[in-house]
């Protein structure tokens, strides 16, 4: 019978200890790293309105025929806007006394700020106002005051006027 015997270097034997340690104590290393997440909300408003409409006027009625309409606005929480309206289409017409037509048919209207009939909605010129707010991110109606003055004598008649309103923020 022959008996083998082998004999470890040094090296060998450490190299074989190596192997036999648990694979999970060796330690990983690791690195981190912070980074900064960024955006810009910027101002931003959207303006809507709805048609005015005066319904029937009686020109031999001794009262001035008054209705409301409704602008709506939508603007970024704290944003500053200011909304005006021109003279309207009407050939003619001003700020102060806006006009609308049927043919060669005009009637006198005009538009205002509040309900005291005081101050005409307007650009801001010629006695006129806009109407500024802050936005708050929801929706905000406001309220467009018309009012068409009594005993006008035009002839029975559609009549009617286009106006632009502007928002600026």
């Amino acid at each position: 019978m022959y008996k083998i015997r082998f004999q470890l270097t040094p090296g060998i034997a450490i190299a074989l200890a190596g192997l036999m340690l648990p694979w999970g104590s060796a330690s990983a290393a690791t690195d981190t790293d912070t980074f900064d997440v960024t955006a810009t909300v910027i101002a931003a408003c959207q303006i809507s309105a709805t048609d005015h409409d005066f319904g029937t006027y009686d020109a031999l009625s001794p009262s001035p025929l008054d209705s409301t309409s409704t602008i709506t606005v939508t603007c970024t929480s704290g944003a500053a806007y200011s909304i005006s309206m021109n003279a309207g289409t009407t050939v003619g017409g001003a700020i102060s006394a806006r006009l609308m037509t049927d043919g060669a048919n005009v009637i006198d209207y005009n538009l205002y700020t509040n309900s005291g009939y005081g101050t005409v909605w307007g650009d801001g010129t010629g006695g006129s106002s806009a109407v500024a707010g802050t936005g708050s991110g929801s929706v905000q109606n406001l309220t467009v005051y018309g009012r068409m003055p009594a005993g006008q004598g035009e002839p029975a008649g559609s009549y009617s006027d286009t106006v632009t309103a502007t928002i600026t923020y």
